[in-house]
This record gives C-alpha cells, structure tokens and sequence, in this order.
C-alpha cells in the first residue's frame, strides 16, 4: 500500500543529479528500489484503480517510467534519470501510438508536480486546436476561465515566436502554443511524504478532466487544409 515517499527518497534523485554514473548508481541500488521504484509503482497502481473508481466508464492504462535513459539520446548527460512519474493515458496510445494527452505524476529532487497534457504535441494537433478555436470559441473560453477561476493549476508549454493569432487576452494562450500542459508544481514537503498524496492527484485529475476531454479528441478531427 502506497504511504507517500520520504525525505530520503528526494536525497536519492539529489543523489543521481551529482553522480550520474553507473558505479555509483549500482552501490545504491537497493535504495532505488526501496525509496523510488517500489512507491512509485504502489503510487500508480492505486492511482489507476482509484480513478476508473471515480470515473467508472473510462479505462486508462499506466505507465511507470523506468530510472535508465535511452541510450541513443543521452546527448553528454548521464545515464539515468534524476527524475521519475507516472503516467494514466488512453489505451489507444499504447496500440496505434497516437498523440493525446495524459494524466501525470512527477518526483524530482528540487519539487513534484502533478498535471495534465501532452508529452510533446505535433504541429498537425495543435493547429486542429486553432481550427477548432476559429471555429467554435466558446467551449475552450469555458475552459480558460476554469482554470482562471483556481490558483493552483497553470498553463505551460513552449509558446510560438510568431503568434498564430490574435483570439484575445483570454484564448491567445492556448491559441500560441506549440504543445498544452496544466501543472501544478509544489516544493518537495508535505503531503509527498504521506498517502494523502494519492487523494490529492486524484482531485488533480477530477479537476483536469474536463479538459482531457477537450484536448484527447482533437487526434480525430480532420488534418486541416485536407478534406
């Protein structure tokens, strides 16, 4: 049973940013295990079973993601990550490989965060985002002024140099962006280091829900500029 991580835990991922290197990797790997990977693999799966509970007619799968880099894109960095999550996303991402959106959890040494949104959107997605702004503005201005409406959440993602648009003070945000997250991000203290912590990810992901909803159907509208 997921209880939260430790303080320790946090000293672990401190630990992999200043000695990213196989030796010293290797004489703590117990602590890996025991400080990282076994609470974050208890995190997600009572993480998944707690929101197909609350959201009953849908299905998400998990993903846990692994402490080894990829080697063929390690570009002068060290082996492993210093970071780690969990991700729920859409079963169909694990069969046609499509870009959508997910639900995240993220530790790293210096703060975690909790979020919504797509790993690295493609251009053919977000400009079915504008078209549908240009389009039909209302239901993404009911979803700007929601997340205006908290203080926790925030919008994030690289934005365009060269404005797409002019949408106004409230749509140009969304409109400009080159890929969409909602995060919010927190110092590592309090409620990681307790089992309230899953509670709290899951209100994430209530909140978020609405615009998952928006976002995970833009893979099916048509490519713009094709019939």
């Amino acid at each position: 049973m997921f209880q939260g991580f430790s303080p320790e835990s946090v000293e672990f991922l401190w630990g992999i940013r200043f000695n990213n290197e196989r030796s010293w990797f290797e004489e703590h790997k117990q602590q890996y295990i025991e400080l990282i990977q076994q609470p974050l693999k208890e995190l997600g799966v009572e993480l998944q079973r707690e929101i197909i509970r609350r959201h009953p007619k849908r299905q998400f799968n998990l993903h846990i993601s692994r402490i080894y880099r990829d080697a063929r894109r390690l570009h002068g960095r060290g082996p492993y990550k210093d970071h780690m999550w969990v991700v729920l996303h859409a079963p169909s991402q694990d069969t046609t490989g499509s870009c959508a959106p997910g639900f995240y959890f993220e530790i790293a040494p210096e703060y975690y965060s909790i979020g919504m949104g797509f790993y690295s959107a493609t251009p053919a997605i977000m400009a079915k985002l504008r078209a549908r702004i240009d389009r039909d503005p209302k239901p993404m201005e009911r979803l700007a002024r929601r997340l205006k409406k908290q203080d926790d959440y925030v919008l994030e993602g690289e934005l365009y140099r060269r404005p797409k648009g002019e949408k106004g003070v409230l749509l140009n945000p969304w409109y400009n962006r080159r890929s969409i997250a909602i995060v919010w991000d927190r110092p590592c203290e309090g409620s990681l280091f307790e089992r309230r912590l899953l509670e709290e990810i899951a209100d994430g992901v209530d909140f978020l829900m609405p615009f998952y909803d928006y976002f995970s159907t833009l893979q099916a509208e048509p490519e713009q500029g094709k019939d």
